[in-house]
């Protein structure tokens, strides 16, 4: 007897496959990872993996409707900044 859908475990997609998943490039993807703005993913033995689900929720969180929807508003990118000391540094002179 073959388990039903209902009763598989989680799919989990390493970020190559998730990127695909999202028709994303896999940097694409790494960068939303570091500036927050990306899914939720999950970290099994020191890999990166994403859930189906969690792919599938924060596409639909980008869903809109027209292009005056304030939901399609892309987020910016958090600027690096460099820290204080090195901000205030005299470099000698």
């Amino acid at each position: 007897m073959h388990p039903r859908p209902t009763d598989l475990p989680p799919r989990y997609l390493r970020t190559k496959e998730a990127a695909h998943f999202l028709s994303l490039s896999a940097r694409t993807l790494e960068k939303h990872r570091t500036y927050g703005t990306g899914p939720a993913y999950h970290k099994l033995g020191g890999r990166v993996v994403y859930s189906v689900d969690d792919l599938q929720a924060w596409a639909n969180r980008g869903a809109v409707t027209s292009t005056t929807d304030p939901r399609g508003a892309v987020l910016p990118a958090k600027r690096h900044q460099a820290p204080a000391d090195a901000r205030t540094r005299n470099f000698g002179r």
